[in-house]
């Protein structure tokens, strides 16, 4: 019995005059391998890639149009905001005019009898000086009076307390001022009260009144018969 050398491998039998690339022993052929190439498969590696693409460009997209959405609530919820704010500046304000004018229409029979005083010569001493420095105050407050003689009729600023009819007029005129009107801001808080005079019916400005009103001036001729 012979031994084998252990680490060496039985090499194939090789006929005598062959090579040796005969000994390596031959692949069976492929039967794929004789038709002609296609196009290759795009790698597995690019169909990923794109499957990643499509799926950030999708969810892009989703966040463009929350975003669009979070804009829009944020813009209208802005707008909101300003229109209370304007809203609640206009109320104080308002609320504030309205204080005001309740004050000051308090005044009024104060400032009518400083008025009256005035009148009479009787605003002297230190009576004048409140009187003068009461009417500084409120004029600061926005008050301001109104009512002349000769201006005309207005009846939403004017009273009319008496009336008359007056030649020299082409319009109802306020002829007198009984008590001066009163405004603060553009709220009018006492309208001014005043005599009114008209023009007289069937009597054109400048001309002399009828003669039937005018009292009979002529002598009258012919006196009784002297006997």
């Amino acid at each position: 019995m012979t031994e084998e050398t252990p680490g060496f491998e039985e090499e194939p039998d090789v006929p005598s005059g062959a090579t040796p690339e005969d000994a390596v022993p031959k692949k069976a052929a492929d039967p794929d391998s004789a038709k002609e190439p296609g196009p290759a498969a795009p790698p597995a590696g690019d169909v990923q890639q794109d499957a990643t693409q499509t799926a950030l460009i999708a969810q892009l997209d989703q966040v463009r149009t929350a975003l669009g959405e979070r804009t829009a609530d944020l813009q209208r919820l802005q707008a909101e905001y300003q229109n209370y704010r304007r809203r609640v500046e206009r109320d104080r304000v308002t609320v504030k005019e309205i204080a005001v004018a309740n004050l000051l229409t308090e005044l009024l029979p104060v400032l009518d009898d400083i008025g009256r005083a005035r009148e009479h010569a009787e605003l002297v001493g230190g009576f004048k000086s409140v009187a003068e420095s009461l009417e500084s105050v409120v004029a600061k407050m926005g008050l301001q009076q109104f009512g002349k003689e000769g201006e005309p009729f207005d009846p939403t600023i004017h009273e009319a307390l008496m009336h008359s009819y007056a030649p020299d007029v082409t319009e109802d005129t306020c002829v007198a001022i009984l008590q001066p009107g009163y405004r603060f801001g553009e709220r009018t808080i006492r309208p001014a009260r005043v005599a009114v005079a008209e023009p007289q019916p069937g009597v054109q400005p400048g001309e002399k009144a009828s003669s039937a009103d005018e009292p009979d001036t002529d002598e009258e001729s012919g006196g009784p018969d002297e006997g």
